[in-house]
């Protein structure tokens, strides 16, 4: 079964390097870091807050790129995102290795060897994680790429999905001119508008065999991936060429919608971000929305409602409007024990930190008290 990250728990970590000092020079890759990091973050893709998303453009040396990975690593307790798009190379002991500005091919320690970064994945309490690479060993013409074949084998990584640009021996071109390098610029096409007839979710199996059919059908190198752990049950979206184009109808029974699912959300952020995605999903304006509660909530309700940054204190509110959207009864249900869940895990803390005493030395006139009892002990 598909599933979106909690955008809360999850964080994504895009890397890139377009410059060179001695490898041909790869200006998309520029465009892709910006693009990506704000698909993202945007209603079109994850919904990840923007403090979730790191970009490292050009790093200077490997330990640019291990920090905020570590970080990022450390954060993320659902999905931990990582992309890369440059050059690849391929060492004398055929060991993945990145390239990053001052690379030389010869020169092993200018490079970001994979098996780095693939330990600081192997460290991190994440469920899932998702390696995007985009990069091939570059020795061709400016504007071409070549991979090693085993790219994938060497790059997976346990309880991952990864997906790799080419395994082909043949250069995979990044066309001079374009925006985006080849790969990029069809993964972000696909989330930007969808796979007409495809699932509800961009799961990552969807979105890897969409690739492969496009970009071959472009006479492009074809994508490959591994597949550790369930990872391409991992959904990158929603897919929005599936959505509905007509409002939720009044008797929502014969409706059958795409819904988010409350019950994956671990996170305020997660909860909010799907309450948001509720009413995409309905085809509903807030005025819609509102006029189909009866009076219940108003259009500037809706508005607080989505765009807080805390828990609702109260359910009522909640509940009307999702029933105002056409949510079914027994997902109201469950997004009612999410909330539920949530509110229990805040106020834990609170009580944790009320429930723990000054010790008795800490209270008022104790030290003055217990000083007069020795004193009367001793006869005085």
């Amino acid at each position: 079964m598909s599933v979106l990250p909690d955008p809360g728990a999850s964080r994504a970590v895009l890397l890139g390097t377009s410059r060179y000092d001695h490898l041909e020079q790869l200006p998309a890759v520029s465009n892709n870091l910006t693009a990506l990091a704000a698909l993202l973050s945007g209603p079109l893709s994850l919904r990840l807050p923007a403090a979730h998303v790191t970009v490292v453009e050009n790093p200077h040396d490997p330990t640019a790129v291990i920090a905020p990975l570590r970080q990022a690593a450390a954060e993320a307790t659902d999905t931990l995102i990582v992309y890369y798009a440059g050059h690849g190379l391929v060492d004398p002991h055929d060991a993945l290795t990145l390239a990053l500005p001052h690379t030389r091919p010869d020169w092993v320690e200018t490079s970001l060897n994979y098996d780095w970064l693939r330990q600081v994945l192997l460290d991190s309490g994440a469920q899932r994680f998702v390696v995007l690479l985009d990069c091939c060993y570059a020795g061709r013409a400016l504007g071409r790429m070549s991979a090693s074949q085993n790219l994938a084998d060497q790059a997976a990584v346990e309880g991952t999905f990864l997906l790799a640009a080419s395994a082909e021996t043949s250069p995979a071109k990044a066309p001079v001119g374009d925006t985006y390098t080849a790969f990029t610029g069809a993964l972000l096409d696909t989330l930007r508008h969808g796979i007409s007839g495809g699932p509800p979710l961009l799961d990552l199996e969807t979105v890897y065999r969409h690739l492969r059919v496009t970009l071959e059908a472009r006479a492009l190198p074809v994508p490959q991936a591994r597949n550790r752990n369930s990872g391409a049950q991992v959904a990158l979206g929603r897919n929005h060429a599936d959505l509905p184009d007509t409002p939720v109808a009044v008797g929502r029974e014969t409706d059958h919608r795409p819904w988010p699912d409350p019950t994956s959300i671990s996170t305020v952020t997660g909860f909010l971000t799907r309450l948001g995605a509720v009413r995409e999903v309905s085809g509903l304006t807030q005025e819609e929305a509102s006029r189909r509660s009866a009076g219940q909530i108003s259009v500037g309700t809706i508005s607080r409602l989505v765009n807080r940054d805390v828990l609702p204190t109260t359910w009522n509110t909640t509940a009307a409007y999702l029933a105002a959207c056409g949510v079914p009864n027994d997902q109201i249900q469950q997004w009612h024990r999410t909330w539920l869940t949530l509110r229990r895990n805040a106020a834990a803390p609170r009580q944790a930190h009320s429930d723990v005493r000054a010790p008795a030395s800490a209270e008022p006139g104790s030290a003055w008290r217990r000083l007069t009892a020795l004193w009367r002990d001793r006869g005085h």
